[in-house]
């Protein structure tokens, strides 16, 4: 595969308002998430916050995890 094949197939990153819509929260909760370091990990693009669906996908996860062992 190259270079151009795996990017054209890459998922496009998730805004804050993305993550909130789809994780049924706040906007303001994915910000305090990323302030404190908490949350579905958010990387900067410029000015912008931004999150890879792989990383929602897995932080899922970890909580689903995290809610058995408990």
């Amino acid at each position: 595969m190259d270079v151009m094949g795996s990017v054209s197939e890459r998922r496009p990153l998730a805004t804050p308002d993305q993550l909130a819509t789809y994780l049924g929260v706040p906007k303001s909760t994915i910000y305090q998430w990323s302030s404190r370091g908490g949350g579905v990990p958010l990387f900067r693009v410029g000015r912008h916050l931004r999150a890879r669906w792989s990383d929602v996908d897995a932080w899922l996860e970890m909580q689903e995890t995290a809610k058995e062992a408990a």
